[in-house]
């Protein structure tokens, strides 16, 4: 009996808060949605009222307090002691010994770069370790057009591209690359390291497939490691490994769902001074429907009759390559990066490329020192071929070395000199970076500025050979530039006859 009493009380009960909520405005169209929802699927409805007690609990739960019973209370002059007595860790480790020294040895140049500078010590030494290699540094018709625009325009843009950082100056950079290019559109970024890792990921997503050389430089490594696609690497300027790993790209993946997928090389390789086989590559991408992407901010302004780069060096239309990105601080002496290409893969940047939309604008400045760059080197080619002269003059030279070779390609003005290896093993060389840094003091002692190639090995995917790095000018004479080769020589072999012989 008490049962039934029960089951007539709650029915009552219930029957009285239908009643009750009924009467509220709304209530008919809450219900109905609750049924409809729980007609079609009834767990959504209890994750649905689950979410909503959460969040009732939530607000109502009084707030995260410190004051508990077991918090030793301490003085005022317990805490200032505390805080005097705290030692922060430092941001950064402090240098061993090694790195210390290499720190120290680093020279400091005194005034404005060039082809010949003064250091810090009071020497005077022909530079050979700047990108300055079309001597566009420092040029007067630059400075004034810089100084103009510093005038007018301040010294920065103060807000991204996408909002309004963008300038009249910067509208027009673009149109002179791409013009300069022969591309239909390009668009500049504010840093030259952010280009590259702002087009790949713009363009390629987790499960896209890159096909990469493995001797791309740091920035493209980021670049693609950020899109988190599918990464296959080929070794480095082989085209026969390129079309192996593209034909088992092909068969690992036939029958399942379409993706995007990118050839990614560089045109000049920073880091050892050859020169991408464009015309296979292109050939390979077609045949395997691929689209390329061709860092060129080495092998602008330097190779090609009129510095167009590798598709000029080639003859081969610019509109062939998909993405042509490259550094507007290397030759042409400003900063910042470009990508050119079609107008479909300009505007996509502007919206999904992360450098272009979160990053305050390229400095007006430094856009207009690239279209005046650029302007100086179409309206005087023929420094292009006084580079060439030089970069053939020096190898003239450097090439009858015993113990280093140059595995740069005879046209790269970008030289990258590294031992021979009959002689690491004819020789105890316990350090090779070591060696190849007493021939850099050894230059600078007589003359001329060179540098070691110094990169970071744990950020790098693949291992990098330790080289000498060489940059060509037009700055130089053909004359000053054959002196400089036969300094170079000369250290390595003085350098080299300290290293004593392996006994067998």
């Amino acid at each position: 009996m008490a049962f039934h009493d029960t089951l007539v009380y709650i029915n009552s009960t219930v029957e009285s808060i239908s009643a009750q909520f009924i009467r509220i405005p709304g209530s008919a169209i809450v219900l109905r949605y609750v049924r409809s929802s729980y007609q079609n699927d009834p767990m959504r409805s209890f994750l649905e009222l689950c979410l909503f007690l959460f969040a009732v609990r939530y607000f109502l739960a009084s707030k995260y307090s410190f004051a508990k019973k077991d918090f030793i209370k301490l003085s005022t002059k317990e805490v200032d002691d505390l805080v005097h007595e705290w030692t922060p860790e430092p941001l950064v480790a402090p240098l061993d010994e090694a790195d210390q020294a290499e720190v120290d040895k680093i020279p400091v140049i005194v005034g404005i770069s060039g082809p010949k500078v003064k250091l810090s010590t009071g020497k005077s030494v022909m530079n050979l370790a700047s990108f300055n290699m079309l001597n566009l540094l420092g040029n007067d018709q630059i400075r004034e057009r810089a100084i103009k625009t510093v005038r007018g325009y301040g010294v920065g843009a103060c807000g991204p591209s996408g909002f309004y950082g963008t300038q009249d100056v910067h509208i027009q950079t673009e149109k002179d690359i791409s013009n300069f290019l022969r591309v239909p559109a390009s668009i500049i970024y504010a840093q030259a390291l952010n280009t590259i890792t702002s087009t790949i990921p713009a363009f390629a997503k987790r499960g896209d497939i890159i096909v990469a050389d493995s001797a791309i430089g740091l920035a493209i490594q980021k670049g693609i490691l950020i899109s988190r696609s599918t990464i296959r690497w080929f070794q480095h300027n082989d085209m026969d490994d390129l079309e192996r790993v593209l034909q088992q790209v092909h068969n690992d993946f036939k029958g399942q769902p379409l993706t995007r997928r990118f050839i990614v090389t560089e045109g000049l390789f920073e880091n050892c001074g050859d020169i991408a086989d464009l015309p296979k590559i292109i050939e390979l991408k077609y045949k395997y429907k691929y689209r390329l992407i061709l860092d060129e901010s080495c092998s602008i302004g330097v190779l090609g009759k009129t510095g167009r780069g590798l598709t000029e060096y080639y003859n081969i239309p610019a509109t062939e390559v998909d993405m042509i990105v490259g550094s507007l601080a290397t030759t042409m002496c400003a900063g910042g990066g470009f990508c050119a290409g079609s107008e479909y893969v300009v505007s996509h940047q502007r919206i999904s490329g992360n450098g272009y939309v979160f990053s305050a604008a390229l400095p007006g400045y430094l856009a207009a020192t690239a279209s005046e760059s650029i302007s100086i080197m179409q309206s005087s080619p023929e420094i292009f071929a006084q580079l060439l002269a030089n970069t053939r003059a020096f190898r003239a030279i450097i090439d009858k070395m015993n113990y280093m070779y140059s595995p740069s390609d005879p046209d790269s003005p970008l030289i990258h000199l590294q031992l021979n290896p009959e002689v690491l093993e004819s020789r105890k060389i316990d350090d090779e970076d070591k060696f190849l840094q007493d021939v850099v003091d050894e230059c600078i002692a007589n003359g001329v500025l060179i540098s070691r190639n110094k990169v970071v090995p744990s950020q790098e995917v693949f291992p990098v050979e330790s080289t000498l790095k060489i940059m060509i000018t037009t700055g130089l004479t053909k004359r000053e530039t054959e002196k400089a080769a036969a300094v170079v020589k000369a250290a390595v072999s003085k350098v080299m006859s300290k290293v004593p012989k392996v006994k067998h």
